[in-house]
């Protein structure tokens, strides 16, 4: 039991610190901007200052209110009651919102029940469509479809794909891989967090590997409300 509480206790403490450095980088970001400003007066272009602390900013809330929600869900799965939540309309009412560059192509079987709260199933959605846009080269796929008693949800791109050896870890808050698909391209770095705690408290779960034909691929399995009745 000790060595269980003092294993929580050290995940704890490297989570506060990767989140504390994380906050520090857009803030230092902002103090040498305006130090330079204050310095350089005459020379400085405003218009170019601006744009930069604004971009910092962004990055700055975006963290928070990642981090603000990480810590709402563990209250809203006990004050939120679930809803039976139908998945190809959640899908079919989150693509759309999905602003990338990349074509997204869907896939789904109608009438998968599962019971989550659709806010919350959307922005799982949004999370993971969000992650395959900033990885595809030309294409996002989503794919909804039966998997014995649980509903899949998969969300794949054709990009550089996930080294077998960091499929897990890439569930991690704040994680950084090494290979091209790791470079920072606008995330927080709590966005699969977010996803593995949204699938979790619903009674699923979530994992990385290989998709069809090269990249990456996300999928997230739900029990379905009706299961199929034994053939």
């Amino acid at each position: 039991m000790r060595g269980k509480l003092e294993a929580a206790i050290n995940v704890q403490r490297r989570y506060e610190a990767d989140a504390a450095h994380e906050l520090r980088t857009p803030v230092a970001g902002l103090r040498a901007q305006l130090e330079e400003a204050r310095l350089n007066r005459a020379e400085i272009d405003l218009d170019s200052l601006l744009e930069r602390a604004l971009s910092d900013v962004n990055r700055l809330q975006a963290i928070i209110e990642d981090l603000h929600l990480l810590c709402e869900l563990q209250e809203a799965a006990r004050l939120v009651e679930p809803v039976p939540v139908d998945l190809a309309e959640v899908a079919r009412a989150q693509v759309p919102r999905c602003v990338g560059r990349h074509e997204v192509k869907v896939e789904s079987e109608p009438g998968l029940i599962v019971s989550s709260v659709p806010a919350r199933l959307g922005r799982l959605l949004a999370e993971l469509l969000d992650n395959a846009q900033r990885h595809a080269r030309f294409l996002v796929r989503v794919e909804i479809r039966r998997a014995g008693d649980l509903g899949e949800l998969v969300i794949s791109d054709d990009g550089p794909g996930i080294p077998a050896h960091e499929r897990e870890r890439v569930f991690g808050r704040f994680t950084r891989l090494d290979d091209a698909r790791s470079r920072d391209r606008g995330g927080t770095g709590l966005g699969l967090a977010i996803v593995r705690n949204i699938a979790e408290m619903y009674g699923g779960s979530v994992h990385a590997e290989e998709a069809a034909g090269g990249g990456g691929a996300l999928v997230v399995r739900l029990p379905l409300a009706h299961p199929a009745a034994p053939g």
